[in-house]
C-alpha cells in the first residue's frame, strides 16, 4: 500500500509507482494512476478559511463547534443555520439502519441525486458553499452544479468500500473532495486488484480532485479510526447530468 502518512518530500510521494508533476497553478500536485487521474492539494483552503467554512457549516443555536462530543450529543432539536444535517437510513436484513454519518445535498433545483437508494432532493446553494465552488471551479475548469456533503462526527463514522458511478454523473465524472476538520484516512483501491492501494491523509483545508475513468477502475472508503474523536467535514462537488 501506498501511504502518505509517511510524509516524505512530495517529488518522492510516487516515485515508486505513479508519476506525479506540479500542477499548473503551483498548488499541489497531479498523480497520474492507472485508468483515473488525482489532484491532491493539502493546502488548497488556508487555515483562516478552513476554520471559518467549519464554523459556517456545523452553525446552529445549540453546541460550540469546535468544543462538543458531536458523536453523543442530541441533534434532534438542534437548529442548523447554514446546513440542515439528517441521518439517512437504508434497508439491509429487513430493518432501518442508520448512516454512520449525516449528510446534505445542495444543487440546482432540478438535480436530485439516488444513491444506495436513498434520493436526495437538493436544497438551494448558499453564500458559503457558492463561494466554495467558484474556487474548485478556478482550478478544475468545471462548473459543478451539485455538492455532497457527508460529516464524520468522529472516527466512529465513516463510509465502506464504494464507487461514485451513478449514471446521472456520466461517464467519467470529475469529482472535487474538500475537507475541514479533523484529518481522515482516504484509501483507494483498485476494483480488479484490492491488494494496490493509495492511503491518502485529507486534512483540513485539503482538495482531493478525481477524474478521467477513475470511478470505474478504483473504490475508496473513509474507514473508522477509533482514535480520532473530532469532526470531519467532506464536501464532494459534482456535476449532474441534466440528461440522466
Amino acid at each position: 500500500m501506498l501511504d502518505l502518512f509517511a510524509e516524505p518530500s512530495s517529488e518522492l510521494l510516487y516515485a515508486d509507482r505513479y508519476p506525479m508533476r506540479p500542477h499548473p497553478s503551483g498548488v499541489g500536485h497531479i498523480i497520474d494512476v492507472p485508468d483515473g487521474e488525482l489532484y491532491y492539494a493539502p493546502d488548497f483552503f488556508n487555515a483562516k478559511v478552513s476554520d471559518r467554512a467549519l464554523q459556517v457549516l456545523l452553525a446552529n443555536d445549540r453546541y460550540p463547534v469546535l468544543d462538543t462530543d458531536w458523536q453523543n450529543a442530541d441533534l434532534s432539536s438542534i437548529q442548523w443555520q447554514t446546513i440542515q444535517w439528517r441521518q439517512d437510513v437504508i434497508q439491509m436484513y429487513g430493518k432501518q439502519i442508520p448512516l454512520p454519518r449525516l449528510s446534505a445535498w445542495h444543487g440546482d433545483s432540478d438535480r436530485p441525486y439516488t444513491y444506495s437508494r436513498i434520493q436526495l432532493q437538493p436544497q438551494p446553494w448558499n453564500p458559503a458553499l457558492d463561494w466554495l465552488r467558484d474556487q474548485l471551479q478556478a482550478v478544475s475548469g468545471v462548473r459543478f452544479n451539485s455538492v455532497l456533503l457527508n460529516w464524520y462526527r468522529s472516527g466512529d463514522d465513516h463510509i465502506s468500500w464504494h464507487t461514485d458511478a451513478e449514471p446521472e454523473l456520466g461517464k467519467n465524472p470529475t469529482i472535487a473532495s474538500v475537507n475541514f476538520g479533523e484529518t481522515r484516512r482516504f484509501v483507494l483501491r483498485r476494483s480488479d486488484d484490492h491488494q494496490q492501494k493509495i492511503d491518502i491523509p485529507l486534512k483540513h483545508g485539503s482538495l482531493l480532485l478525481m477524474s478521467g475513468a477513475l470511478q470505474h477502475h478504483w473504490q475508496h472508503s473513509v474507514p473508522k479510526q477509533a482514535k480520532v474523536k473530532n469532526s470531519r467535514l467532506n464536501l464532494t462537488f459534482r456535476v449532474i447530468r441534466s440528461d440522466s
